[in-house]
């Protein structure tokens, strides 16, 4: 793998943090965004990132030597070796990462040099389509693309990308540099150097690279995830129980951390709203995916879209 330049298409929730542990970790990373409004949106996400990275890494300092059993594996390759000198190093490839992130929202300026665009736009069809005939026009011969949808299959999009063998899927987990995996997956076009290459970009920004062997909607994690989240809308959409008593059944139940409506902030309300609505049903507003699409919907009009809006189904301070 000679990968050096990334480029990220979409600087959201997801995109923001790919960037932001790719830089971390040495890559020259562009964001690639539509307008100035779309930076100034991207921006204090990237210093969010900052934020927790330096914190957990400061966290980490009282004990260096003890291996401690928790961490978050995408900061640290080797716990076991840690130093407060070596965090420090960490620290400082956290400040560099800040800073070093360029916006650009000139799209052949951003893919002039681009060994590697990883996808982050909206989980819409019509807009991905859109992207890829545009960018098409403007990569190097070199450029490998990747797309992190969450339930899209890249051989959707292959044709419009103009190198179809050099496309494929690389989605991450929320939280990416705590919940470091990256599954990986082709269509039946991709070459298999690339998805080699591609799995070893995954390892070396500090992700557990998981290559599926064919296309699956959903990869391994949302196959898993989104059918869970539906039946908690289900729940809400059909009047069973409200969100807070949703959550803390599972919570109470399972022992798990989050409940999904808290999960659905975490995703964002208008991503988990793009979802529901390729559903056919979505279009019936009798039927359980149309009662759940327009509750999202009103969510959204009302800017209720989650943590990073500071209000979703809970409000964030």
């Amino acid at each position: 793998m000679n990968f050096k330049n990334i480029v990220l298409a979409g600087g959201g929730v997801l995109g923001s943090q790919i960037a932001y542990q790719s830089a971390y970790k040495g890559f020259n990373v562009t964001v690639w965004v539509r307008s100035e409004a779309s930076i100034g949106r991207s921006k204090p996400k990237l210093q969010m990132w900052h934020d927790a990275y330096v914190k957990e890494l400061n966290d980490l300092k009282p004990l260096c030597g003890t291996n401690p059993p928790v961490f978050s594996r995408g900061l640290v390759d080797d716990v076991a070796s840690l130093t407060p000198a070596k965090i420090d190093e960490l620290i400082k490839a956290a400040d560099d990462a800040l800073t070093n992130i360029r916006f650009e929202t000139d799209m052949a300026a951003a893919v002039a040099d681009a060994d590697l665009v990883i996808e982050a736009v909206a989980e819409n069809p019509e807009e991905k389509i859109a992207f890829y005939s545009e960018m098409a026009k403007h990569m190097p011969e070199k450029t490998v693309i990747v797309t992190n949808s969450s339930t899209l299959l890249p051989s959707m999009f292959a044709k419009y990308t103009g190198r179809p063998e050099k496309y494929l899927s690389l989605h991450f987990a929320n939280q990416i540099w705590s919940h470091n995996t990256a599954e990986v997956m082709g269509h039946p076009g991709t070459e298999q150097k690339y998805f080699d290459q591609v799995v070893e970009f995954a390892e070396s920004i500090g992700m557990f690279a998981l290559p599926l062997k064919k296309e699956q909607p959903g990869y391994i994690l949302n196959s898993l995830l989104v059918p869970f989240l539906n039946s908690a809308m289900a729940l809400l959409a059909n009047d069973v129980a409200e969100p807070a008593v949703v959550d803390k059944t599972w919570m109470l139940a399972t022992g798990a951390p989050m409940g999904p409506f808290r999960i659905l902030d975490v995703v964002g309300i208008t991503t988990a709203y793009n979802i529901v609505s390729m559903n056919p049903d979505a279009k019936n507003p009798d039927s359980t995916y149309g009662k759940i699409a327009t509750k999202l919907k009103a969510m959204i009009d009302a800017g209720k879209t989650g943590v990073n809006a500071g209000e979703g189904f809970y409000k964030y301070n």
